[in-house]
């Protein structure tokens, strides 16, 4: 299969609301390759396609990429009316879950988060991202690894954002330690979590292994609060790991990672911890 329509997008996952808009984008780019007066032979070899790949992005089973958008627009004469919809594809590369999660983190003032097998997804380097999903078992597939660690990235626009939103993360002492990767993978990850951990937003700790007392050993806890004063946030360990809403039920997760904040090392302490765990590499 040819290198660039590998790179062509993602099937349509099944059921997803973003499925219309697709096939809406399909439609529209067999309409202007009709008026173009090019077969689907004729635009596959100009785009350098498989005509196979191209009849899925005219049905709406597969998802262009904003740069397959951005070239068959010119070439087609579309006028920017391909080009229109490069922003809604890219956010429609990623897996339902990812983009709902991304719309919130986006939406949120205030994140308390805490991590407790590996760094958490919005720390992590792309290098460490591609070990965490090379390393899974049953393997995943090239583009599904592909299009995690694409999704993932994308997350991390939350660090750009003005104003500013509060992050609070709490990392279990092994995550920095374990190399996942390697160790060139966890020495680039540990001057990362440096870089970000001195941002004025951010308050990174780090709970030691040693540590007596411990609020979170029910697992991973996320609570993410909206400028509107609601909030969701979930726990492994509560609520059957549902995402939660009502007041109560957040008021346990917060309850517990208040604790934990005080059982943790400082912020400051943290960061003497990951430089000190990054001269022993």
């Amino acid at each position: 299969m040819n290198e660039i329509e590998d790179e062509a997008g993602w099937d349509v996952e099944p059921g997803d609301e973003i499925e219309p808009l697709v096939q809406a984008v399909g439609r529209m780019l067999r309409v202007f390759r009709e008026l173009a007066g090019m077969r689907v032979a004729d635009l596959a070899e100009a785009m350098r396609y498989g005509e196979d790949m191209i009849r899925k992005i005219e049905r709406g089973v597969r998802i262009p990429r904003p740069e397959f958008l951005d070239r068959v627009d010119q070439l087609l004469n579309a006028q920017g009316n391909l080009r229109a919809f490069m922003e809604d594809m890219q956010k429609a590369r990623y897996p339902k879950k990812v983009r709902e999660l991304k719309e919130m983190e986006d939406r949120a003032v205030e994140m308390l988060l805490y991590s407790n097998h590996n760094i958490h997804g919005l720390l992590q380097t792309p290098e460490y991202m591609q070990a965490l999903f090379d390393i899974r078992q049953p393997p995943y597939p090239q583009d599904v690894v592909d299009r995690d660690v694409a999704a993932r990235i994308a997350r991390k626009s939350v660090f750009d954002r003005s104003p500013e939103p509060a992050l609070c993360f709490i990392q279990e002492q092994v995550t920095l330690e374990r190399p996942i990767g390697g160790k060139a993978v966890l020495r680039r990850q540990l001057e990362h979590l440096l870089e970000v951990g001195r941002l004025r937003n951010v308050a990174l700790q780090v709970m030691p292994t040693d540590c007596e007392e411990h609020a979170g050993m029910n697992g991973l806890i996320e609570v993410l609060k909206f400028s509107d004063g609601t909030a969701i946030g979930r726990s492994d360990g509560a609520f059957n790991g549902r995402p939660v809403s009502n007041p109560r039920d957040l008021r346990v997760l917060e309850l517990r990672y208040g604790m934990m904040r005080a059982q943790a090392l400082t912020p400051r302490e943290s960061l003497a911890f990951i430089e000190q765990a990054l001269g022993a590499l």
